[in-house]
């Protein structure tokens, strides 16, 4: 059990094939198959504290300060108690040790939920209840309509005739178009009936468990016979049991072992940017404070040798330091602590508090809160804000995370007329929006109440009875494989295979042409209130190549006719001479319809002579059943009958993107981001919405469609690419694989260029030609990524993050994204339809694409510009303080004594500075949201790393060393030969180190007002009231009744008002702040006047305009494109095949008995 309870995992050798039996435990029990149990949480009850120290300890400053802790245990070496280190760095590890518990624990709980599902389980001859964990390999489970598949199984029997199964896998590919799945004959025989079910001892062999989602091999021997087993055979878990009442099926993965947790991937332990370079930066502190010390111990061992040998009586040397060298050891390691506050253990704390208050504020963002679903925005981690600012690569998914996965009907174009747009009184067209009347369907009882269309002249042609228009509606309603479902009186639902083939059929149904039944014989429709029969004679399918698909029907007057629906170049080939008229004007309507960014299909029949369709149908039988070259001679048939077709016209479906999708990609393009869609669906889907998202364009120089057979030709195309973009001569072009991993530097092309490869051919570009694709790629605006499998997801981000050293982000809903979600930088799982899958994965999560922009133009930028500012100004205010302690140790025998009050040093970081710098950190802002929207290029400097790096860095330490230059000699040469008004010194120790820091508080506090550029009242009583309350302690500290009290505790006795009195002490303190202060105007003065960067230039024109930026409108954008959708059905062969057959037919669908039938 995960993190409070044992983890149960087993190691066990890697399988090679898995054997299994049907309803014997005892038998698969040998093998030590894993249970269903899953398990994404990385931490258990044993391993959590070991695990997390590990993880925190890998950052440098922790082992940094540990190795501090020691030193300090050290009597003769220690100069500041042991618990000044201990009890802050106990802190910062318990409180990240809480947040990870915390984290982890949410992570358990999830898979809690999971485990602890129920499902029916057939157990010594009955049919137990049994939670989802408990379920073991080789187990019969029976599940039922809409259940989630518990484990990967083979299917034994259905509800179904022939076996069938229909399954919706929108949690593994993000489709939730159907699929359907058939048992074999030998098991779905079995049917219901429990006791063959428990008797079945079949033994399966099959592929060890992988994550290959489209692909299984294997066999079952039963009853001494063989039969080959793939992948239409098995259920996979995560899919959802659709229009199937039961089903039996057999364990054959579980747990861990499922090919959807094949494609989880592993939990990674994600560090920034600044994090990786804030160990690297204490190293070089380390390295600085080595050298410091050296100095100063080599210094003590001279000063003690030639000086303080000779004045033992008045400084007596320990009874163990036998010399001046061993003094000067002892030293080195004393101002190793003293001088340990370049790096405090506060600049940590500090940091998780900045990180956990961005956190916040993303949650408590009203504008990415989603009111439909009530879902706010969340930051699921609090680690990674400031690297939302960063991002240079966004990999999203398509289905649901850009689009709704929702198509509706949205215009047409029928016999030379567009119907679709709404126009005013005086003929203009006007825009569609909520408030638009819809088309009242009220005179047809059986309409769908969702379905809304705005023109109301195409029912008006309905109702009159235009010829043209009934048949266009005819043929939607005849012309598919959708399957229809009365699951209550007169509540007729529709099952299709593709959404597109949905919305059609459910267009022609509002419209007065009601697909109502079908039988393997005839399709049943309702015509205007009229039922009419028609027999249904053969069904010419749909697939990739021929990308259309027609039926061929008996009308009720015996007449024979073929409908014809699909890619328009596709169906225009195939028209009469006496349509060319009609197709011109059709085909400026689907330009039209393309510049909206609608998929489209031309519609077109033609009427067959009954002589000619007999000889037909004969040859049409010998080639189904031929043996040889039967898909040839089909699709001779095929082309011989889909010819001189008459166009109707076309219909124009909208694959409903997420609001503001298009301009949203559009800001983050402008942001120098570079958005990659990694996406299940085909490449025809992929491309339709690369086009509707803008992401593709018809300005573009060319889209290279990579189709290589093999990996040589995969090489080929991609180099032929690089070519055309470079400019350069392809056989120059010559890229070979690098040994050791290398950084690709960014290359800029002259124009913009489009990549779309699918997943076939991707597996090869990342096995032999990794460097070529991505360098390719990198080249391209847009690159589209098709049919890829969730592994492949990961994979393309790793490589970028390999060799691009870009950071990443990933977006995506389903389970099929949860890979990607966790090799990105940063994973942001959208609320979708889909379940909670990626969400559960994800670093933040909401509800809208759109609010992505939101996250990294406003938050993202917002918190790197923050973290910048205040990691500068923390290493400026310790560098300053700690370097004072090294200027003071040439006067003081380099004792290793400290220059301030040891209450002062307590105090600086904790109190004194760490509430200005948080005001800072948690307010400030460069310019505001809207602004930040309004100007996407503000977004590059974090990019580019430019806000914070090893060079602002250096500079703060030149900043800081200056400094601690005039806070130690300015006051010490005021001091030098002082004296007070009253004649008394003032040039003592205390009093010194009174003034000096004074100064330094002075100096860091004007400097944080300079840094800060967006002022509240809270920065105000910060920065303010820190000055106060420091004097307010000091007077306190320093008064007579402390001391009298605590006399070994407080010994600086009225320092402060014998000091703090005297005018020539206040110049000193004003003259050392001004010092420090001036410089620093000066610089960003000349450099924003005589080299002004293109931000420094775009924030100028920012503050010079009065008015806000307009807040932003979710408007559609228009494009205009010659380019029209080729088609829009399903990945795979239609199911014609099972519908003329019957195989898919119930009782239920055969039966339906209208009251007025026409035949």
């Amino acid at each position: 059990m995960p993190l409070f309870g044992i983890d149960c995992t087993r190691s066990k050798p890697q399988e090679e094939e898995r054997s299994l039996k049907a309803n014997d435990r005892n038998h698969n029990m040998k093998f030590h198959y894993v249970n269903n149990r899953i398990k994404t949480s990385k931490y258990n009850i044993f391993s959590f504290l070991p695990i997390n120290l590990f993880e925190q300890f890998q950052r440098i400053a922790n082992a940094y300060f540990l190795f501090l802790l020691v030193l300090q245990l050290i009597p003769q070496v220690s100069s500041l108690s042991w618990y000044t280190t201990v009890v802050p760095l106990m802190l910062v590890l318990m409180i990240t040790a809480v947040k990870d518990a915390i984290d982890d624990y949410n992570r358990y709980k999830s898979d809690n939920q999971v485990n602890n599902r129920e499902v029916m389980i057939l157990m010594n001859g009955e049919l137990q209840r049994e939670k989802w964990m408990h379920v073991e390999v080789g187990d019969i489970i029976r599940m039922e309509n809409n259940q989630f598949v518990t484990a990967d199984l083979l299917l034994l029997s259905s509800s179904e005739p022939y076996g069938l199964t229909y399954i919706e896998t929108a949690e593994l590919d993000g489709e939730t178009n159907l699929k359907v799945k058939q048992a074999l004959t030998v098991t779905s025989d079995m049917g219901d009936h429990t006791q063959d079910l428990a008797s079945f001892d079949g033994e399966v062999r099959c592929e060890a468990p992988n994550n290959r989602l489209d692909k299984f091999k294997g066999t079952l021997t039963y009853k001494g016979n063989k039969y080959p087993l793939d992948n239409e055979k098995i259920l996979l878990r995560g899919c959802t049991l659709r229009n199937t009442e039961w089903c039996y099926g057999l364990v054959i993965f579980a747990g861990q072992d499922t090919k959807l947790m094949q494609n989880s991937g592993l939990s990674a332990f994600k560090r920034t940017n600044i994090d990786r370079l804030m160990n690297i930066l204490v190293l070089w502190i380390f390295g600085f404070l080595i050298m410091m010390c050296t100095v100063l111990a080599i210094g003590n061992s001279i000063w003690e040798s030639q000086k303080g040998y000779y004045f033992q009586v008045y400084l007596p040397w320990d009874s163990d330091m036998p010399n001046a060298s061993f003094s000067g050891f002892l030293m080195f390691w004393s101002y190793v602590i003293i001088l340990n506050t370049v790096v405090p253990i506060s600049l940590y704390v500090s940091i998780e508090v900045i990180r956990l208050g961005s956190s916040f504020y993303i949650g408590w963002d009203s504008k990415m809160y989603y009111p439909k679903k009530d879902t706010p925005a969340l930051a699921r981690t609090t680690t990674l804000t400031e690297e939302l600012g960063q991002i240079q690569y966004i990999f999203s998914d398509k289905t649901g995370t850009l689009t709704q996965n929702i198509m509706v009907f949205n215009k047409c174009t029928v016999n030379g007329k567009m119907y679709g747009n709404v126009y005013d009184l005086t003929g203009q067209r006007i825009d569609i929006t909520a408030k638009t009347e819809t088309v009242d369907f009220s005179f047809n009882p059986m309409a769908d109440p969702k379905f809304m269309f705005y023109d109301h002249s195409l029912l008006e042609a309905v109702k009159i009875g235009d010829p043209e228009v009934h048949e266009f509606f005819r043929l939607l309603s005849l012309c598919h494989t959708v399957m229809p479902e009365e699951k209550q009186k007169g509540a007729l639902m529709y099952q299709a295979q593709s959404p597109d083939e949905g919305a059609l059929v459910t267009a022609a149904r509002n419209f007065g042409f009601v697909f109502l039944s079908r039988t393997p014989e005839t399709i049943t429709l309702v015509e205007m209130g009229k039922t009419v029969v028609y027999q249904l004679l053969s069904i010419l399918d749909f697939d990739n190549v021929r990308k259309r698909m027609s039926v061929i029907v008996r009308h009720p007057d015996e007449k024979l006719y073929l409908y014809c629906k699909g890619a328009d170049t596709i169906v225009f080939e195939r028209l009469n001479s006496a349509s060319q008229h009609l197709r011109d004007i059709t085909t400026t309507h689907l330009d039209e319809f393309a510049g909206d960014g609608l998929r489209t299909l031309a519609l077109a029949y033609k009427e067959l002579n009954e002589i000619y369709f007999t000889n037909w149908q004969q040859r049409y039988q010998e080639a189904s059943t031929a043996l040889e070259n039967r898909e040839e001679q089909l699709s001779e048939l095929y082309e011989e009958i889909e010819k001189d077709l008459t166009l109707l016209g076309a219909t124009a479906v909208e694959d409903k993107l997420q609001d503001g999708v298009p301009q949203t990609i559009a800001t983050l393009s402008k942001a120098n981001i570079k958005i990659w869609v990694l996406t299940g669906d085909k490449q025809e889907t992929a491309v339709n919405i690369g086009y509707a998202c803008n992401m593709l364009n018809e300005d573009m120089k060319n889209i290279f469609i990579i189709e290589g057979n093999n990996s040589e030709e995969v090489r080929v195309e991609l180099r032929k690419a690089s070519a055309i973009m470079k400019k350069e001569d392809q056989a120059e072009i010559s890229i070979k694989q690098p040994k050791k991993p290398v950084v690709i530097p960014e290359e800029n092309v002259d124009g913009e260029y489009g990549l779309v490869i699918n997943g076939d051919l991707l597996a090869y570009a990342l096995e032999d030609m990794e460097i070529e694709f991505l360098k390719t790629a990198c080249l391209c605006k847009t690159v589209i990524c098709c049919r890829v499998t969730p592994l492949q997801k990961a994979q393309v981000i790793e490589l970028v993050k390999k060799y691009k050293k870009a950071i990443t982000l990933a977006i995506g809903d389903g389970a099929n994204d949860v890979s990607m979600i966790k090799a990105a930088h940063i994973g942001v799982g959208i609320s979708g339809e889909e379940g909670t899958q990626a969400v559960l994965s994800s670093d933040f999560s909401f509800a809208q694409f759109r609010y992505l922009q939101r996250l990294l133009l406003v938050h993202g930028r917002w918190s790197y510009f923050r973290m910048c500012r205040f990691l500068s100004y923390f290493f400026y205010k310790n560098f300053a303080f700690t370097f004072v302690h090294f200027w003071y140790g040439f006067f003081c025998g380099f004792s290793a004594q400290t220059v301030y009050d040891e209450w002062f040093i307590t105090l600086y970081n904790l109190v004194y500075t760490s509430l200005p710098v948080l005001a800072m950190s948690l307010f400030d802002q460069d310019v505001n949201d809207r602004w930040s929207m309004a100007y996407p290029q503000l977004y590059e400097p974090g990019q580019f790393n430019l806000y914070f790096n090893k060079l602002v860095f250096v500079k703060c330490i030149i900043h800081g060393v200056y400094s601690s230059l005039v806070l130690f000699f300015i006051p010490y040469g005021s001091l030098f030969e002082a004296v007070r008004d009253d004649g008394e010194t003032v040039s003592d120790y205390q009093s010194f180190a009174l003034i000096a820091q004074t100064c330094l508080l002075v100096a860091v506090t004007l400097q944080i007002a300079l840094d800060t550029s967006f002022w509240t009242a809270i920065n105000h009583f910060f920065i303010w009231g820190s000055l106060a309350v420091y004097f307010a302690i000091t007077f306190t500290m320093y008064s007579n009744g402390m001391y009298l009290m605590f006399p070994t505790s407080f010994p600086f006795i009225g320092t402060a008002r014998n000091a703090l009195n005297q005018p020539h002490v206040w110049l000193t303190i004003f003259l050392s702040a001004v010092m420090c202060v001036l410089p620093v105007v000066i610089v960003r003065y000349l450099s924003s006047e005589l080299r002004p960067t293109s931000i420094d230039k775009l924030q100028h024109k920012i503050r010079k305009i009065k008015t806000l930026p307009p807040k932003q409108m979710v408007a559609r954008l228009k494009r205009p494109s010659a380019r029209r959708s080729a088609y829009a059905f399903a990945h795979q062969r239609g199911f014609g095949a099972l519908i003329t057959s019957g195989k898919n037919m119930r009782m239920g669908n055969i039966n339906l008995k209208p009251s007025k039938t026409v035949t």
